[in-house]
């Protein structure tokens, strides 16, 4: 029987929403946002994908505080590196040449997770803080719909579109605690394979990004004095081991971060096209990242087969352009996946790095698979090369090119006498 309202005496329960929640500016107006305009229940699902000065309870404490039914903190750093990262390096997967994809990488592992938690909590929607004009949008609403087509996505920032400064006051407006005051320059985005810098002076391509930007990195010119040496060591094309001790990717991530950006290695300034058609000026910090990549790039180098060499970053460039593009979980990246994998079973061996004011240069490397032979490249002694050998080989090798002008000129030859015939 109805209230006089007309309305029913049972309550209909609100429905949910899984909310991927940083602890940001972004998404902590989203919650808010979410329960105001959309009349939603919110659910927030933060992810440790191994991003610095991570305070995990009090992001889901800030969570609570601003008003979300329920929290979700999920450890994924292990996923992140041995089901994500570790590709990227068989890969040596870098964006334009220079990015790392490290935001990339982890996004379409946020809208894997938002989906569990979206079927663990019979939620009809999913939320991210993305802008409208960004790739993460993209990666995150196609990741989570290839693996749960049902869920229907709520993108606050695309219906609401505010400047920064109107998100602060948005935010203080309703007493929302948040990491930065209006005027504050950049966006962060972190993981354990890099840190993305965009936004306020980053914008004008024409100058040089200021140091303020960088937190992982010393600048070159406060960099040591004295280069440092590290070793990296490779089974099957993933690094196992630092300066001779073995850790788990992660741990050797992470400890190569400080490491190597003590030495301000992992500077990334680059002019980006976005999967939405715009160009952007982007800065990254990924010291372990560029130096891992640059480390097995050599390796390769050494226990690969020409051809292979040859073949490979046509597949590599392929996966750079799905995983930015955000379609991890396509049938095409399978495959790659599963080629590369096939090329790295003779990765294995150790490379040398020397780190040094912003530079890294390759000091050595061994493998036991290597096909690099001393006495056949040796000019000195001990050199087993026939070089006999070489004569019938040119004759061979050239073959081709010898037969094609000879035919050429006979070719020649017939045609001015056919001209000269009388008809």
């Amino acid at each position: 029987m109805g209230t006089p309202n007309g309305k029913s005496s049972k309550s209909t329960p609100r429905k949910k929403v899984v909310l991927a929640y940083s602890g940001g500016l972004d998404t902590s107006v989203a919650i808010h946002w979410l329960k105001e305009t959309k009349g939603l229940d919110v659910v927030t699902l933060t992810l440790d994908l191994g991003q610095e000065n991570n305070d995990l309870k009090a992001i889901e404490s800030k969570a609570k505080k601003i008003g979300a039914a329920a929290t979700y903190t999920v450890d994924t750093k292990s996923e992140f590196a041995n089901d994500y990262v570790k590709y990227a390096i068989w890969a040596n997967a870098l964006y334009g040449g220079k990015y790392p994809l490290a935001t990339a990488l982890g996004r379409p592992l946020i809208g894997k997770k938002l989906a569990e938690v979206a079927l663990k909590e019979n939620a009809d929607f999913i939320a991210h803080g993305c802008t409208g004009k960004g790739n993460d949008q993209v990666r995150i609403e196609v990741s989570a719909s290839a693996l749960h087509g049902h869920l229907k996505t709520i993108a606050p920032m695309r219906e609401w579109v505010y400047t920064r400064d109107e998100a602060v006051q948005y935010a203080e407006e309703r007493g929302i605690p948040v990491p930065v005051k209006k005027g504050k320059a950049f966006s962060i985005d972190e993981n354990l394979w890099g840190r993305s810098i965009e936004s306020g002076p980053i914008e004008d391509a024409t100058q040089e990004p200021p140091e303020e930007a960088f937190l992982w990195t010393a600048s070159p010119a406060d960099a040591p004095d004295s280069p440092e040496y590290v070793t990296l060591t490779f089974e099957k094309g993933t690094p196992v081991a630092l300066n001779g001790k073995k850790l788990p990717l992660v741990e050797l991530v992470l400890k190569l971060n400080t490491l190597a950006g003590q030495h301000g290695v992992g500077r990334i300034d680059q002019i980006e096209d976005r999967l939405v058609g715009i160009k952007s000026r982007e800065v990254y910090e990924s010291p372990a990242a560029v130096t891992i990549l640059s480390a097995h790039r050599e390796l390769e180098a050494l226990a690969l087969s020409k051809d292979v060499l040859q073949f490979k970053p046509t597949v590599e460039a392929k996966f750079a352009e799905l995983t930015y593009n955000g379609l991890w979980f396509s049938p095409l990246m399978d495959a790659l996946k599963t080629f590369l994998q096939s090329t790295q079973e003779r990765v294995t061996g150790e490379v040398k790095l020397k780190l040094y004011k912003g530079n890294l240069t390759v000091a050595s490397r061994t493998s036991p698979f290597s096909l690099y032979d001393k006495s056949l490249a040796t000019y000195g002694t001990g050199d087993a090369y026939d070089h006999t050998a070489a004569q019938g080989f040119i004759a061979i090798w050239g073959l081709p090119l010898k037969v094609w002008n000879k035919a050429g000129k006979k070719g020649e030859t017939k045609r001015e006498s056919a001209l000269q015939t009388p008809q």
